[in-house]
């Protein structure tokens, strides 16, 4: 993937280049592994809902910038983190504090995920974002690679992650429990999106930045519809369900089959695309290739309603709205987030599980903080989330192109389908822009 990398191209884009002076002449200031006893200086950009639980989770550091367009939904981070200076736009944070900040947590909307999280790994800022850790395919490839170029620690937000009950059905896939896995399902039963563009043009609300908020995004007039929660419906700002929740659950095969780039994406809907909005009904196949001796891996997402397969051997089907299904030549493996279950059960009935072999997380927020200190690696650093976002978002690039896509991960094209290119990457509204390292 080109990158432009010179000074010049840099101080090009409207609105960095003060940050770009900062970064270029100044890059001994950038932060190094600090002593495990040091606390880190950490900026939270996005800091209302989910964004306060995240910069709270490392309130054991120094907070010392807290960045929002929104200032009621911010009200709580605000004055819980008194002392932690205010912004609005992040890159004046950035142009103003960058030789006081050591890392960045990311909580914002999707679709300014990538261009926060890339002015603050250009800068040599270790990142935390939440997931989808971009808007685009194209978006969470350059976050990749950036990271791995600045060697910052990252983390992905997806929390799940550090939670036991994962870690044990790691465990029992890799152990060989239900043998060799060739076959996954993934379901979920909510499904936002079909929705029309609202008509009417309330006015914005007293302390809500409406223009910062739109961002990298096209122009349209303020509605509830959109802010606070309502963004993820809707193309412009975020993925729907299978961008809300794909990263938490196909989360687990790509750890537990160590899966990466697919070759092959197909989604289908009873629902045609719509220009706006999400679709609130979702299939999606996937295809990756063999990994070594082990077979290659169709995985189907399921969201909206009953669209999830049928598994005969459950008793009680109820009890898993949400799950992922591992089907092994010896078995089966169905997970949620706190529990799993071994199918069918009278087979399982006298299995004796291993012993557990991946030692239990220091928390998710914790594993990264300590990274930013130590120079260790993280479990959901981009190297690894990077991929599975990638995978995720082809879901959305089928269905929106209305073809499977032959996927050629290096070139980050479907060969088979030029319409797909308009959305692997879009364009940044006039003033915004991505390539800034």
């Amino acid at each position: 993937m080109k990158q432009k990398n010179s000074r010049r191209a840099f101080l090009r884009h409207a609105g960095y280049a003060s940050v770009a002076i900062w970064a270029f002449r100044n890059r001994a200031a950038w932060p190094q592994a600090a002593s495990p006893n040091e606390r880190l200086n950490i900026a939270g950009i996005g800091v209302g809902g989910r964004g306060f639980d995240n910069i709270a989770a490392c309130g054991s550091e120094n907070i010392v910038a807290l960045c929002d367009v929104d200032e009621k939904r911010a009200a709580p981070a605000f004055e819980r983190f008194a002392a932690a200076k205010r912004f609005r736009d992040f890159r004046k944070m950035f142009d103003e504090m960058a030789n006081q900040i050591d890392a960045v947590v990311v909580s914002t909307p999707d679709h300014t995920h990538a261009p926060a999280a890339a002015i603050a790994m250009a800068l040599g800022k270790h990142c935390y974002c939440e997931k989808p850790l971009t808007h685009s395919v194209y978006e969470s490839r350059y976050l990749t690679e950036l990271a791995a170029k600045k060697k910052v620690a990252t983390q992905l937000g997806t929390q799940i992650h550090a939670g036991d009950n994962y870690r044990r059905v790691v465990e029992l896939v890799q152990s060989g429990a239900i043998g060799p896995v060739a076959e996954v399902h993934v379901w979920f039963s909510g499904g936002i999106g079909g929705q029309e563009r609202p008509s009417d043009t309330p006015p914005v609300p007293p302390g809500l930045d409406w223009d910062l908020w739109l961002g990298p995004a096209p122009e349209r007039p303020y509605h509830p519809a959109y802010v606070p929660a309502g963004w993820r419906a809707w193309w412009d700002f975020g993925n729907g369900t299978l961008g809300d929740f794909g990263c938490h659950y196909m989360d687990l095969p790509f750890w537990a089959l160590e899966l990466s780039h697919p070759t092959r994406v197909a989604a289908s809907s009873p629902l045609k695309p719509h220009p706006e909005s999400t679709p609130p009904v979702l299939t999606v196949v996937y295809e990756f290739p063999a990994r070594g001796d082990r077979p290659p891996v169709k995985l189907t997402w399921y969201h909206g309603g009953s669209n999830r397969p049928e598994v005969p051997e459950l008793k009680e089907p109820g009890n898993w709205p949400n799950a992922v299904l591992f089907v092994g030549t010896k078995g089966k493996l169905i997970v949620d987030y706190g529990k799993h279950l071994l199918l069918p059960e009278e087979a399982f009935a006298d299995f004796k599980r291993p012993e557990p072999f991946i030692p239990p997380s220091v928390g998710h927020h914790r594993e990264w903080i300590e990274a930013c200190k130590t120079g260790k690696k993280t479990t959901c650093d981009f190297s690894y989330s990077g991929p599975l976002t990638e995978a995720v978002l082809l879901g959305n690039v089928s269905f929106r192109a209305q073809s499977e896509l032959q996927w050629d991960c290096k070139a980050l094209k479907a060969t088979n389908c030029p319409a797909a290119d308009q959305f692997i990457r879009r364009p940044y509204r006039k003033g915004w822009t991505l390539e800034v390292a």
